[in-house]
């Protein structure tokens, strides 16, 4: 893995609940293809919603395998990197400038990791996850929200993941 590549952090139960998922979604291949078949044996295609229906399953599927391969190859798995910034696997609190008594807590990572814990996950290549990045506590950072408005936020802490 070259260094130009995204890692995300993952806790092992997040990875091997993901590889799990991409191991029946590749076993349930040939399933997928039978209905294919089957749908196709109705006749003719342009009228036969089966058949499309099954074909944009097959895409999605596909998809979604491409998707958990790339992602548990490029994954960083095990406890949560410990770090003097912030970093993918933390959890951070920060408040918002223009009312500081608002703060937000969330883990930076992953949205995969999100049926594991019961905080909000941002992703890192999110645009406040890549403002926040290698900040410290106390840091103030800009980013653009997609509405196209400037939103200043204050780095409170953060933490490793489950500390």
């Amino acid at each position: 893995m070259s260094k130009s590549e995204p890692q995300t952090w993952l806790s092992q139960d997040a990875y091997d609940r993901l590889q799990a998922e991409l191991d029946e979604m590749i076993a349930n291949r040939p399933v997928i293809a039978a209905e294919i078949n089957a749908r196709r044996e109705e006749g003719d295609l342009r009228e036969n919603g089966g058949y499309h229906a099954a074909r944009e399953e097959q895409g999605k599927a596909e998809g979604r395998i491409l998707y958990l391969k790339e992602l548990l190859r490029t994954a960083q798995v095990g406890e949560a990197p410990t770090a003097d910034e912030v970093a993918p696997g933390t959890v951070v609190t920060i408040y918002f400038d223009d009312d500081a008594s608002d703060t937000e807590t969330f883990l930076l990572g992953s949205r995969e990791i999100s049926a594991t814990t019961d905080l909000t996950v941002y992703s890192p290549e999110s645009a406040l996850g890549k403002a926040i990045l290698g900040s410290r506590a106390g840091q103030t950072v800009t980013y653009t929200a997609p509405s196209g408005a400037d939103i200043k936020v204050t780095v409170v802490k953060f933490e490793p993941y489950g500390a």
